[in-house]
């Protein structure tokens, strides 16, 4: 059976700690807990369940956290955890049961995470795999009979152990925060980091995280090159932050620019190459706001049905079909006051079938 360290990064997570320690029983071999700065009685918590607390400056920097915490561990494996999150009953002997037959060659091992879609900020799946599980110390192997070389690509396993993720509360204004301050301070973050970024500010953001974060977003585009996925993340953000802030021009260059080159169309899994989602309801938004909505609903058509979202799933589920059900609602309305009670009802009809379609939406279950 191999041994398990389970680090973790915690402050004032008094709340939750205990719910997390108490899921995890008989999962580790090691507990060690990394308190952040916590002005409540996490640190008392974490002391009822082992001695190895340690306390860490916090750097705006939650890599330079984690690497802190997994470098205080002895076991053969390490376990990263979060308060908010929780193991039920079945998973844990899950869990319990794949330390004894986990093969040593294995070094990472991925469980599922089931969101709270209440406080999601970056995920489009009620499930998604997650690495979890890490093996401390790699041994580098050669391989292949002929032009040997040594494998660099992790040995993966995807487990069916699934994860409760449970906060109380969106973490992602704190996000924002150490996004911004990373930028300010000249720190190159890699592509994922941005994307991350970026998928947080769609799910969760209000208007003011947009326009807070436009320079940042600016100097990264100006900044070095990156890669595809990437740069159509950013030029997705900038899209609604030059709506938002009324810049028409800007807007409509960046829109435009995203229709011409697009999503290549063997990505489209059977939709038409164009631009994505996340644009289609940029553009469908400004026209709404324009209160031509005739404009408005071929863009919502084209999120719903013709396009590819890259960064949030609803871009393409419930959030065109809704706005969609506000068009034709706002243009039966104006039919009815003109007396047009033919276009009215044909109007009502389809505002109904739509909202009904926004409101039987849901995530996908998997990834």
């Amino acid at each position: 059976m191999v041994t398990i360290s389970m680090c973790m990064i915690v402050k004032n997570e008094e709340q939750f700690l205990r719910r997390c320690l108490d899921s995890y029983a008989g999962t580790y071999d090691e507990l060690i807990i990394v308190d952040t700065g916590s002005t409540d009685s996490t640190k008392a918590i974490a002391l009822e369940y082992t001695d190895k607390v340690f306390d860490y400056q916090w750097k705006e920097d939650f890599a330079d956290a984690r690497n802190f915490a997994f470098s205080k561990a002895a076991c053969e494996y390490i376990f990263s955890a979060d308060a908010d999150e929780v193991l039920d009953d079945k998973n844990r002997q899950a869990y319990i049961d794949l330390k004894s037959v986990l093969l040593t060659e294995i070094e990472i091992v991925q469980m599922k995470y089931v969101n709270c879609q209440e406080f999601n900020t970056v995920y489009n799946f009620k499930k998604e795999y997650r690495p979890k599980l890490f093996k401390r110390l790699r041994t580098f192997t050669w391989i292949s009979p002929i032009h040997e070389t040594v494998r660099l690509t992790p040995v993966v396993f995807d487990s069916d152990i699934e994860i409760l993720h449970m906060p109380a509360h969106s973490h992602s204004k704190r996000d924002f925060s150490t996004f911004l301050n990373a930028i300010e301070n000249g720190v190159y973050l890699e592509d994922y980091v941005v994307i991350m970024y970026c998928k947080e500010l769609f799910i969760s953001g209000e208007p003011q995280d947009f326009l807070a974060a436009r320079a940042a977003f600016e100097n990264v585009l100006a900044g070095e090159a990156r890669g595809d996925d990437c740069t159509r993340n950013i030029l997705c953000v900038l899209a609604r932050i030059y709506r938002l802030a009324d810049e028409k021009d800007n807007f409509y260059k960046l829109c435009l620019s995203d229709v011409e080159t697009g999503i290549p169309a063997g990505a489209c899994k059977g939709k038409t190459a164009g631009a994505c989602s996340e644009i289609c309801m940029e553009l469908g938004l400004n026209y709404y706001g324009l209160e031509d909505y005739y404009g408005a609903i071929k863009w919502f058509m084209s999120a719903a049905a013709d396009s590819e979202c890259i960064i949030d799933i609803r871009c393409g589920g419930d959030m065109p079909r809704r706005y969609l059900s506000y068009c034709y609602e706002k243009i039966g309305n104006q039919a009815r006051l003109e007396g047009d009670i033919k276009t009215a009802q044909v109007c009502g009809e389809y505002a109904a079938a739509y909202k009904k379609e926004a409101d039987e939406w849901e995530y996908p279950k998997e990834i």
